[in-house]
């Protein structure tokens, strides 16, 4: 795998891409490995992701999305 064309040899160069992101709105990306296990195939409920408010979009909505305030 690779991210724009830099191959993903380990995790300290994936954490080194992410956090060199920038928009042009200004917005920079602090990143840090968190080496800390986390429990897998955990389940969400309906209710909670449609609480979530996930906003897809045009391009790869699947992907690409917006996280809006809360529906609540």
């Amino acid at each position: 795998m690779n991210w724009r064309g830099k191959p993903l040899v380990s995790h300290e160069v994936v954490v080194n891409l992410i956090a060199a992101t920038t928009t042009t709105k200004g917005l920079k990306v602090r990143a840090q490995l968190d080496p800390r296990p986390y429990p897998t195939k955990a389940k969400i409920s309906k209710a909670d992701m449609q609480r979530v408010n996930l906003q897809p979009h045009t391009f790869h909505g699947e992907w690409n999305y917006t996280i809006g305030l809360s529906k609540n």
